[in-house]
C-alpha cells in the first residue's frame, strides 16, 4: 500500500476516515473504477464503527418519531447486507415483552406497520406471542404482570469484521488503503480550492502529500476537525452523541431471541441481544461536547443499563458481572437549538460540498453506510468534480461473501476466508494453541490478521480482528503477550516493542473492565 501511494502522482478520490463511511466510499469509488486512497489515522474502525450495538435493522423508534424516510432506506439497505455479505449478516429474532395490554396494542401495531415498510424485503411477520410463549422466547424475564411479547425480526452483524472486510474489497478494486497515516493538513491552491492533503505515516513519520480530484472527509465524529483545517473558525457539523454497552455472561438471557425494551424510564430503547456466545446490553445516548478515539463510559450511563435490564431479568446483573463496557461516539448532526437529548436529534445523513471543493459526509449509520457511499460520490459527479460512473455496489459481493454450509460456528465470521486459515493451521499445528483457555481463537486467526488483514498492533488484532476485548477485557489482556510475540515476528520487531504493546493494550484494556466496589451516581 506505501508503495501504490508513493508510485501514484494523481488520485481521483482521497477519502479521510476509516470508518464505516470511508471505508463504503472507498468501496463504491474503487468498484467505479476510480483510482481511490483512503488514510486512516488509528486502525479501520478503531472509533464508533466497532463500537455499535451490532444491529443492521430498519429502526423500530425511528417510527415513533416519524423519521419514515430514514426506516425505508434503513430496511432496503439490510436486505443488500443479507445479500452481499451473507458471511456476517444474519437474521436475529427479537422479542418485546409486553407488561399492559395498551403496550400489546401499540407495539403490535408499530412492528406491523415496520413490516408493512418492509414490504418484499421483509424478513418474517412480526406474531404475538403468549405469556407462556414469551416465557419460553426469554426464559430470565420477569414473569409478574407479564402479559405477552411481541415477536419481530431484524438483522445482527460483527461491526469491525464487516469494516476490514470492506477494507478488503476496496484493495481487491486497485484501492489504496492505509490505516496508521493521519491528514495532518489540506492542500489548496491560490484560489482556495482543495486538491490534496499533507498525512504522516505514524509508524515511520515519514511524510506524504498525495493529491486528488476530490477530496472527502468522511471521519465520523471528527469532521470537525478536518474542517477546521480550512476554516479555522467554522461552526461545527456534528454533534457527538455517547453510546454504551455492558456484556455479560449468556446466563442472563440464555437462548438465541433477543430482548428489545421500546420505552425506557427516560425514552430511550435499550436492547440485550445474545453476541458470541455472549449478552450485549445497551445502550445510552448522551450528548458529549468534544469527541474523543477512546471515550469511556459515565458512571450514570452503566448505572442506568444495569437498572434497565435489571427491572426486567429476574437476576439482576452487578457491577461484578460486567465482562466488558466500552464506549462509542455517533457523529450526529448539529442541530438548530442544541437540543439537550440526542435521542431527538435525526439520524439523517448529510453530504455537503463546500466552495473549495472538501466533501464532507455527516451523521448517518452503519445499516446505511452503502447509501450513503452512493450519495457522496453522486454528489461529486453532478458537481463535474468526476467523470460519471455508474454505482455497482447494490449486488456487489463483499470479500468472504459466502452461503456455503458446514463452516465451523466460530470460523463463520471469516466466510469464504474460513478455508485459508483452517488450511494454514494444518500445515502448522502449532497454530491451533488457543489465545485464551475460554475461547475458541487461536494462534492462526492472529497470523492471518496480520498477513491479510493489516493488523498492525496487539489491539488491532484482539480489539478488531478478533473481539475478545469486547466480550472480555480481562481474558483479552491475558492474551497480549501471545499476539505481541506473533506481531513481533511477523513484523520483524524486536522484543521491547512487544513488552511496550503488552503494556499499552493491558492499559487500554483496564479501561473496558469495571470496579465492582465502585459506587455509581445513579441518573
Amino acid at each position: 500500500m506505501i508503495q501504490q501511494l508513493e508510485s501514484t502522482a494523481m488520485w481521483d478520490v482521497l477519502v479521510i476516515g476509516g470508518g464505516a463511511t470511508g471505508l463504503g466510499i472507498a468501496v463504491d469509488a474503487a468498484t467505479r473504477g476510480y483510482k481511490t486512497l483512503l488514510l486512516e489515522q488509528a486502525d479501520f474502525a478503531k472509533g464508533t464503527s466497532s463500537r455499535s450495538t451490532k444491529l443492521i435493522h430498519g429502526g423500530v423508534r425511528y417510527l415513533a418519531l416519524g423519521q419514515i424516510k430514514l426506516v425505508l432506506e434503513a430496511l432496503k439497505e439490510r436486505a443488500l447486507l443479507l445479500q452481499n455479505a451473507a458471511h456476517l449478516v444474519k437474521k436475529q429474532v427479537f422479542v418485546v415483552p409486553v407488561y399492559t395490554w395498551k403496550d400489546a396494542f401499540v407495539y403490535f401495531c408499530g412492528l406491523k406497520l415496520y413490516d408493512l415498510l418492509a414490504g418484499t424485503r421483509g424478513l418474517g411477520a412480526s406474531t404475538f406471542l403468549s405469556k407462556k410463549e414469551t416465557a419460553l422466547a426469554l426464559p430470565t424475564i420477569k414473569k409478574e404482570g407479564l402479559k405477552g411479547g411481541i415477536r419481530y425480526l431484524d438483522c445482527q452483524f460483527d461491526d469491525s469484521r464487516l469494516a476490514v472486510n470492506l477494507a478488503q474489497t476496496a484493495a481487491e478494486n486497485d484501492a489504496c488503503i492505509l490505516n496508521y497515516a493521519q491528514v495532518t493538513a489540506l492542500q489548496q491552491n491560490s484560489e482556495g480550492k482543495i486538491y490534496g492533503v499533507v498525512a504522516q505515516d505514524l509508524e515511520t513519520g515519514k511524510t506524504y502529500a498525495p493529491k486528488a480530484k476530490a477530496v472527502i472527509n468522511a471521519t465520523g465524529v471528527f469532521v470537525d476537525t478536518i474542517l477546521r483545517m480550512e476554516q479555522p473558525e467554522a461552526k461545527p457539523l456534528v454533534r457527538p452523541s455517547q453510546g454504551v454497552h455492558l456484556v455479560l455472561d449468556h446466563t442472563f438471557l440464555p437462548g438465541t431471541d433477543a430482548l428489545m425494551i421500546p420505552n425506557t424510564s427516560d425514552g430511550r430503547v435499550l436492547f440485550a441481544v445474545p453476541w458470541q456466545g455472549k449478552l450485549l446490553v445497551g445502550t445510552t445516548d448522551t450528548l458529549r461536547n468534544n469527541p474523543e478515539l477512546e471515550p469511556r463510559a459515565l458512571d450514570k450511563e452503566v448505572a442506568f443499563i444495569l437498572e434497565t435490564a435489571g427491572s426486567y431479568l429476574v437476576k439482576k446483573p452487578t457491577h461484578k458481572d460486567v465482562l466488558a463496557v466500552f464506549a462509542g461516539l455517533r457523529p450526529l448532526a448539529a442541530h438548530k437549538g442544541n437540543p439537550k437529548e440526542s435521542k431527538d436529534i435525526s439520524r439523517n445523513y448529510k453530504v455537503i460540498l463546500s466552495e473549495s471543493s472538501l466533501t464532507t459526509v455527516t451523521g448517518g449509520k452503519w445499516t446505511i453506510y452503502r447509501e450513503m457511499a452512493e450519495a457522496t460520490l453522486d454528489t461529486l459527479i453532478r458537481a463535474r468534480h468526476l467523470t460519471p460512473k455508474p454505482c455497482v455496489t447494490s449486488h456487489f459481493s463483499i470479500h468472504g461473501h459466502t452461503t456455503a454450509a458446514g463452516i465451523d460456528k466460530h470460523m463463520a465470521g471469516y466466510g469464504s476466508d474460513a478455508h485459508a486459515i483452517q488450511q494454514m493451521a494444518a500445515q502448522h499445528p502449532e497454530l491451533n494453541t488457543l489465545l485464551h483457555p475460554n475461547y475458541c481463537y487461536t494462534l492462526a486467526e492472529v497470523v492471518w490478521a496480520i498477513r491479510h488483514e493489516m493488523a498492525r498492533t496487539v489491539e488491532d488484532v484482539l480489539a478488531r480482528r478478533l473481539r475478545l476485548l469486547f466480550l472480555d477485557a480481562a481474558a483479552a489482556a491475558q492474551a497480549a503477550p501471545a499476539v505481541a510475540a506473533i506481531l513481533a515476528a511477523e513484523m520483524q520487531r524486536p522484543q521491547i516493542w512487544a513488552d511496550e504493546q503488552v503494556q499499552q493494550f493491558r492499559i487500554l484494556a483496564a479501561g473496558y473492565r469495571l470496579k465492582p466496589e465502585k459506587v455509581t451516581q445513579q441518573i
